[in-house]
């Protein structure tokens, strides 16, 4: 037997778990500054709720289903947080636009590897209710302020729209379903051009239209020139007119344009989305994107069975939390909640040390005491261990005289007080 977790699935101890829930608090401190609210959804929906929003292709390969044994009804689990919250609008009354995000574990059934894992957090905000460019943009400016709070200096964002790629490939190109063309696009990182290229050719596209897609999608740049370009060579093309208009007029929305590159390769997989397209990706390491995210205006319609436009972005905490770590952001080093460790030197004093303890909890100060009766040595070892700031000794002596020893590891002093004063300097040296 195997006691370790199924590949792509992970422990974490809790100097990585204190780090990573940091990480969390800051993403959704930024969510809340921008106005959005939180909601929560089930991790486990009815396969239905999924079958066929995400293409065939992912539902059959990397989505978790399965059949309950007591009911015999086919469930899955959430695969992302964007189709949860199309389901979840349909019994949500409240006032538009809705604003909501959405911090929780999703599950595919990915071929494990450095910033892919089967079990991840993504931390999503989206907007439901809003057809207007500032719409995405408002997504796009709280992504790129992610990666600021997390001092990321070397990142940009890929930006496309689906129906560029849409009205050149269904007009220009004559191809039908360009949906199978952007599946074979979006793997251009996995397997590079040259792979993309035998992709299409398996499919069956002939030779000349595939180096047209080729040409098309290895276009990329500063957003505003390269979609002048674009309006002025593809004028009669309704789709083309339409997507760059929107994104010219979304660019004049966002802060931080030197962080954005247009990108006609990027399509991003999954069928739902409609418009506007985007990806966020660091120089180094080399993992993917750390985010992403676009406009799906009909994916809500589907389940509400009434038009709602809707846009979104998502963060891949574990890729942000990866790259950070490789790149020196997030320093991985022991760490606790523990502030105090209240020291009992003899164990006729344990009693005392617990009133001691307990009066610092209640005062709101994080405090630990030995709870397996051990002498002085191994409590300072184990102190030391779990890093903790402050130790409070407790001996025959500090209880007679009503005071308490004081050490603060951090800066090597050590000072005695009365034991009513202890909440007070603490409070001070924390």
């Amino acid at each position: 037997m195997r006691y370790i977790p199924p590949r792509g699935f992970r422990d974490f101890p809790p100097e990585i778990q204190i780090l990573r829930k940091r990480i969390f608090s800051k993403i959704e401190k930024i969510f809340q500054r921008y106005g959005f609210d939180p909601i929560e959804t089930p991790v486990l929906e009815y396969y239905e709720t999924f079958k066929g929003k995400y293409g065939k292709e992912t539902e059959e390969r990397l989505l978790y289903r399965f059949k309950d044994p007591w009911s015999n009804t086919w469930y899955a689990l959430r695969y992302d947080l964007t189709v949860p919250l199309a389901r979840f609008m349909r019994n949500y009354n409240g006032p538009l636009p809705f604003k909501r995000y959405h911090i929780g574990r999703v599950w595919r059934h990915e071929r494990p590897q450095r910033g892919r894992y089967r079990e991840f957090w993504q931390a999503d905000a989206d907007i439901v209710g809003s057809k207007n460019p500032e719409a995405d943009a408002e997504v796009v400016n709280l992504t790129i302020d992610i990666m600021k709070e997390f001092k990321f200096t070397e990142f940009s964002l890929k930006l496309n729209d689906r129906r560029l790629l849409k009205g050149i490939f269904e007009v220009e190109l004559d191809i039908k379903n360009p949906i199978d063309v952007f599946r074979s696009i979006d793997k251009v990182d996995k397997i590079g051009i040259d792979g993309v290229r035998e992709e299409l050719q398996k499919k069956g596209y002939a030779t000349q239209i595939i180096e047209k897609i080729v040409d098309i999608i290895s276009q990329s740049g500063n957003p505003e020139d390269t979609l002048a370009r674009l309006q002025e060579r593809y004028k009669y093309n309704k789709d083309v007119q339409e997507a760059t208009s929107h994104l010219l007029e979304m660019f004049d929305f966002i802060t931080e344009k030197n962080a954005i590159r247009l990108a006609l390769d990027l399509v991003r997989g999954l069928d739902y989305y409609t418009g506007p397209i985007w990806e966020v990706i660091v120089k180094e390491p080399k993992m993917g994107s750390l985010g992403g995210g676009g406009r799906y205006d009909e994916l809500i319609g589907i389940y509400t069975g009434r038009q709602l436009p809707a846009t979104g972005t998502s963060i891949g905490v574990e890729r942000l939390i990866d790259a950070g770590i490789a790149l020196g952001i997030f320093p991985v080093r022991k760490e606790t909640y523990t502030q105090v460790y209240v020291l009992v030197m003899e164990k006729s004093l344990l009693q005392y040390g617990f009133d001691i303890v307990m009066r610092l909890r209640n005062v709101g100060i994080n405090a630990q005491i030995d709870l397996m009766r051990r002498k002085e040595k191994a409590q300072r070892e184990y102190a030391n261990k779990k890093n903790i700031p402050v130790v409070v000794f407790i001996g025959k002596k500090e209880f007679k005289a009503k005071e308490v020893t004081i050490y603060d590891r951090r800066t090597n002093k050590r000072i005695t007080e009365k034991q009513e004063r202890l909440a007070d300097i603490l409070k001070e040296l924390l």
